[in-house]
């Protein structure tokens, strides 16, 4: 489990202690199916039949791989599992490394460091539902103040966060207003916390009570129980939770997302060859179906998007 549990919607990434696995750092989990051949005659290319390997930079076709950084830590978008990396993540990067004929070499390691390892040049890519935002876009911090040169993001998944409701939604929540006169389960000390007080006030005397939790495994025992009606996580991890506690049989994602935003790829600003093969083979994969079968696998279909975009993300 992962000592983070606050969601972080401009620094970093939503962390949820109840689902995460241990990032093991340098694990590595090749994906992606290439179809390469012999060098050549005389030079160091490689040729390849996959559909958009020759969009790919030169320096990238001769590796045959796309270096991509990870934090491993973060089900069921990438997570450890038997020593590899797996996920909808990985999965989607599978997809693509058969548009592109290159695989996808992920490496764990700290989310904070992420960025850094692609001004460094030691990952070509970083893939961890990293959340695509108009700072990260310039390399700014949380307070404006340039920190870097920035990186660039294809879009390619759309998440929020969702209300966890017992399997069959007896109280019928669908959204934060259903929730007054009620009482709700959720971890202590996130950001889920701080949405349910918002919305405390909110129902004004119509009192919304709130029992916070050390963890939100006890928060979603709470639920399960019958005593409270709702939880609160991001929408992968709700979706993931519903679809794997008790088989399936304790709990639902209750209502739509709020609060969308969108995940990206992220790349080097200067290597925009690669940026564009990317959005290419996203595209490719929405369009064959390849991308809908992974969503659908993990459970977090209405994540999808129905189009690559660059830099999309506010």
């Amino acid at each position: 489990m992962t000592a983070s549990t606050t969601r972080r919607t401009t620094a970093a990434r939503s962390r949820i202690a109840a689902v995460g696995a241990i990032a093991v750092a340098g694990a590595l989990i090749l994906t992606g199916c290439g179809d390469q051949t012999k060098k050549n005659d005389g030079g160091s290319s490689k040729t390849n039949s996959a559909p958009l390997f020759s969009a790919l930079p030169k320096k990238i076709q001769d590796a045959g791989v796309i270096k991509v950084g990870t934090d491993a830590a973060y089900a069921p978008m990438e997570f450890t599992e038997g020593g590899k990396i797996v996920g909808v993540d990985p999965d989607i990067a599978e997809a693509l490394g058969k548009q592109l004929g290159v695989k996808f070499e992920f490496t764990a390691g700290a989310f904070d460091g992420l960025i850094t390892s692609i001004y460094t040049g030691r990952q070509d890519a970083i893939m961890s539902s990293v959340t695509d935002n108009e700072k990260r876009q310039k390399g700014l911090d949380d307070s404006g103040k340039q920190i870097g040169k920035g990186i660039d993001f294809v879009d390619y998944f759309s998440s929020g966060v969702s209300l966890l409701v017992k399997k069959g939604n007896p109280e019928g929540i669908k959204s934060l207003d259903d929730l007054c006169g009620k009482t709700v389960a959720v971890q202590r000390g996130t950001i889920y916390e701080d949405t349910f007080k918002a919305q405390a006030t909110k129902c004004g005397d119509k009192k919304l009570t709130i029992e916070s939790f050390d963890t939100d495994a006890e928060a979603q025992t709470r639920v399960k129980a019958g005593g409270a009606v709702a939880d609160l996580n991001d929408f992968p991890v709700a979706a993931y939770i519903a679809k794997t506690s008790g088989g399936g049989n304790d709990f639902e994602v209750g209502g739509a997302q709020s609060d969308v935003g969108l995940f990206g790829i992220g790349v080097s600003k200067e290597n925009t060859q690669l940026r564009d093969a990317l959005k290419q083979a996203l595209d490719a994969i929405i369009k064959d179906g390849s991308y809908a079968k992974v969503l659908e696998k993990w459970n977090v279909k209405d994540s999808a998007v129905t189009a690559a975009t660059v830099n999309a993300g506010k």
